[in-house]
């Protein structure tokens, strides 16, 4: 399945023309089962320039992103205000909540997007987060280092095999 859909993307890419590839590669990182960690590989291999390319996918992931935990902090707020208010979470629960505010946020913006996926993580995230905008600048600065990353990683790939 992962492999017709590598050839897909490659070949939605390739069939676009000028900017029209880069609006690809930012809607294309929007998508769950395609993200960043498949579309700027499969760009840059196609001759996009990497800046463009990593900006694009960052700019879908990032809007990506935002929309879930958006979407996540309203309908929570909407639950919120449909639940009995004298039902209250165990202290325990308190405690636990507290020390993810502290802690969590960081190490879930990093690892959790070559982990679980950038949508999987930004859900966790907004569950477990204490602030939307936090939260999304968070996961923007994980997305930017994974940009980064993947971006010099197949630049230098493809100029060690000599496809540049």
């Amino acid at each position: 399945m992962l492999p017709a859909t590598l050839l897909e993307v490659g070949t939605t890419i390739e069939s676009a023309s000028g900017l029209g590839r880069y609006v690809l590669v930012f809607l294309l990182a929007m998508i769950p089962a395609i993200e960043p960690f498949i579309v700027i590989p499969i760009a840059i291999g196609l001759g996009l320039d990497p800046v463009g390319t990593g900006t694009a996918a960052f700019a879908g992931s990032v809007t990506a992103v935002a929309a879930i935990v958006y979407c996540q902090q309203r309908l929570a707020a909407w639950w919120s205000r449909r639940r009995d208010p004298d039902e209250d979470s165990s202290d325990r629960y308190g405690r636990a909540r507290r020390v993810w505010r502290k802690y969590g946020m960081a190490g879930l913006a990093f690892a959790g997007p070559i982990l679980a996926g950038i949508h999987l993580t930004a859900l966790l995230a907004a569950v477990t987060g204490r602030d939307a905008r936090v939260t999304v600048a968070w996961l923007s600065v994980g997305l930017l280092a994974w940009t980064v990353a993947l971006v010099a990683g197949t630049t230098a790939g493809i100029s060690v095999l000599g496809l540049a």
